[in-house]
């Protein structure tokens, strides 16, 4: 029977978010961070991990409502985020679950927009980024009668708190100036001992924001809206070591961002992307990740391509 480092150990990049730099309503969120076995347990056990992720995002268009491209002489962004976790797995429970928490801050190494206008409202700053924390509880793996994994899942909470560095005048900060609640459900499926599926299903609240970035205008406060997003995944265990696949990520806004508390219609964010990824376990302390997205349809975002790196290693 097989028994790769991959499938026993799973979640390359079980907890974290992605980048928080961002130019719309929405803050940063966890789109593509998290892929392959997500739904499984740390790969050495209880313990401590660190985590460091690098992600670069360059997007060519900025869409509007109706996932149009704007009318402008250039659209270029271009950010590098680095992603430091820290994770603690506790010892099981009675019934086998295991409980942790997680600590995650993204900071932006580097930011640029560009709509060749030379418009200032569109300058980028870099600096050190909010700051997440979690609580989750690994449930008990369900196994088939051979032993093998049939399903694994986890639970989580995470609150962002801002205390990242913000400025209104800036459409591009590593803070975002508001809380967000972002639980999440996670889980792993075997169809056979080689092939398996992911996914993350995740809820964002956001509150308000008493300093609102100026091309709101004179306003008193905004809270951008409430949005559901996933990311899923196909693997494929080449060896004990490492695995193959499709990854991908869906965003979609479900309530309207609201100005000194009166809803805004036609600011809704959509996207979703899909691109190939690898996973390759040195041992079960140590575990590289590679995965690529391509964005399709974006509505009232930017529309681009992601490359994100990480490193999983326990103490």
């Amino acid at each position: 029977m097989l028994k790769p480092i991959l499938r026993t150990a799973a979640a390359v990049t079980f907890i974290a978010v992605s980048s928080t730099a961002h130019a719309y309503d929405l803050p940063g969120l966890n789109l593509g961070s998290t892929s392959f076995y997500d739904g499984s347990p740390a790969p050495a056990g209880p313990g401590w991990y660190l985590e460091e992720y690098l992600t670069y995002a360059r997007a060519s268009r900025f869409n509007d409502a109706n996932g149009n491209k704007l009318t402008l002489p250039r659209q270029d962004v271009e950010v590098l985020a680095p992603t430091t976790q820290i994770i603690y797995v506790g010892q099981p429970l009675a019934n086998g679950a295991m409980p942790g928490f997680t600590l995650i801050n993204t900071s932006l190494a580097h930011a640029d927009v560009d709509d060749g206008l030379n418009n200032a409202a569109l300058s980028s700053r870099a600096g050190f980024g909010d700051l997440t924390v979690g609580a989750f509880l690994q449930l008990p793996t369900l196994s088939r009668t051979d032993g093998s994994p049939l399903l694994t899942q986890r639970v989580e909470a995470d609150v962002s708190i801002p205390v990242g560095a913000y400025d209104r005048t800036r459409s591009i900060n590593p803070g975002s100036n508001f809380w967000s609640f972002n639980p999440y459900y996670a889980a792993t499926y075997w169809f056979s001992p080689k092939w398996s599926a992911s996914g993350r299903f995740m809820y964002l609240w956001n509150g308000r924001n008493d300093e609102p970035q100026a091309g709101f205008g004179d306003v008193s406060n905004t809270q951008a809206g409430q949005a559901l997003h996933a990311n899923l995944t196909l693997q494929y265990a080449v060896n004990e070591q490492l695995s193959v696949g499709l990854n991908g990520y869906w965003l979609k806004q479900i309530t309207d961002t609201e100005v000194d508390g009166h809803a805004v219609s036609g600011r809704r964010e959509k996207v979703w992307a899909i691109g190939p990824g690898l996973a390759y376990g040195f041992n079960k302390e140590n575990v590289l990740s590679v995965n690529a997205y391509f964005e399709q349809q974006a509505e009232n975002r930017t529309q681009g391509n992601k490359l994100v790196l990480n490193w999983l290693h326990k103490f």
